[in-house]
C-alpha cells in the first residue's frame, strides 16, 4: 500500500503529526545558528529572518503532501492556503476593523495622550523600517507565524476536525512554540521561576490570540485576514491596564468604558463580520 493511501486512511493522525513537525521546524530554525548574541542583536535577527524564510518556503510542500485527495478536490492548493482574490479587500478591512474595536480602550488612551499623531510623521515610518527589531515584531513575525501556523496548519486540521475544534487545537501548538523564549530569558539572567511565569502568561495570551486568528482564517478563507489582525495586535501590544490609573478621574472613566464597550462590540460583531458568505468562502467553514 502506497504511503499516500495510508495517509488518507489515517488522516487525523498524520495531519496532527505534520502540524507538530511544522511547529518543531519553525522553532528549531531560530536556533540553528550557534551564537551567544542576544535575540535582539542585528546579526541574530538577520540570521533568523533567513532560517524562518526557509521554513516558510518548505511548509506548503509538507502541507500539500499530507492533504488528502478529497481535501484537494474541494479547492486547489492556493485556496487551501488562503491565497484567493475573491473577497480579498473585505478580508483585509473587516478583520482589521474588528480587531481595532477589541482594542478600543488602548486606542482611546492613544488619542487622549496624543501619541497617535506620531503615525502621521513620515520620519516615524522611515526610521521604523530601518529598525530590524521593529521589522521583526511588526512584519516578519506576523508574516511567518501566520503562514506556518495558520495557512499551512489549518488546512491539515480542518480536513479531519470540526472547524471549532481545529480553531482551538491549532493555537495550542502556536502557544507552545513561544515557550522557547523561556530559554532566552534564563540565558539573559532571569531565574527559572520568573521565566516560567512569564512564559506561561505568554503561552496563555498567544494561544487565545491564536484561536482568534485561526477563527479568522477558517471563517474568511483568507490568509490576509489573520495576517492584518496579527500585525495590528503586535503593534498595539498587550493592553497595559495599570497605565489607566495614571490618567485623571474623568479620563479614567472614559478609558474604562472604552475597554468595556470595545469588548462588548467585538463579541456582538465577531460572527457577523466574519460570515463566510461575505468572503465567498465555501472551503473551510460551511454555512
Amino acid at each position: 500500500m502506497a504511503l499516500k493511501e495510508v495517509i488518507d486512511q489515517n488522516t487525523c493522525l498524520f495531519s496532527i503529526t505534520a502540524c507538530i513537525t511544522l511547529t518543531f521546524c519553525y522553532v528549531a530554525s531560530l536556533y540553528v545558528w550557534r551564537s551567544k548574541l542576544s535575540r535582539d542583536h542585528p546579526s541574530t535577527i538577520k540570521r533568523r529572518f533567513f532560517s524562518v524564510f526557509c521554513v516558510m518556503l518548505l511548509a506548503p510542500f509538507l502541507t500539500q503532501y499530507f492533504l488528502t485527495e478529497e481535501t484537494i478536490n474541494r479547492g486547489d492548493m492556493y485556496e487551501q492556503l488562503g491565497l484567493r482574490s475573491s473577497g480579498l479587500i473585505i478580508a483585509i478591512v473587516a478583520p482589521l476593523f474588528l480587531t481595532a474595536i477589541l482594542f478600543l480602550g488602548p486606542l482611546t488612551m492613544h488619542v487622549i495622550s496624543g501619541s497617535w499623531k506620531l503615525y502621521a510623521e513620515p520620519l516615524y515610518w522611515v526610521s521604523s523600517w530601518q529598525d530590524l527589531m521593529w521589522v521583526r515584531n511588526h512584519f516578519m513575525a506576523p508574516l511567518s507565524e501566520e503562514w506556518v501556523f495558520r495557512a499551512c496548519m489549518m488546512p491539515l486540521l480542518l480536513q479531519c476536525l470540526e472547524p471549532l475544534t481545529a480553531v482551538f487545537m491549532g493555537p495550542l501548538l502556536f502557544g507552545i512554540a513561544h515557550f522557547h523564549h523561556m530559554l532566552e530569558r534564563m540565558r539573559s539572567g532571569c531565574d527559572f521561576q520568573t521565566a516560567l511565569m512569564i512564559s506561561t502568561f505568554q503561552f496563555t495570551y498567544t494561544s487565545l490570540f491564536g484561536a482568534y486568528s485561526a477563527y479568522l482564517f477558517a471563517r474568511t478563507g483568507h490568509f490576509a485576514a489573520p495576517l492584518v489582525a496579527h500585525m495590528f495586535c503586535n503593534h498595539m501590544g498587550f493592553p497595559n491596564f495599570a497605565e489607566v490609573g495614571q490618567y485623571p478621574p474623568l479620563q479614567r472613566v472614559l478609558i474604562i468604558c472604552s475597554f468595556l464597550l470595545g469588548f462588548t462590540l467585538w463579541c456582538m460583531l465577531l460572527t457577523r463580520l466574519t460570515s463566510p458568505d461575505i468572503y465567498d468562502n465555501r472551503l473551510h467553514w460551511e454555512t
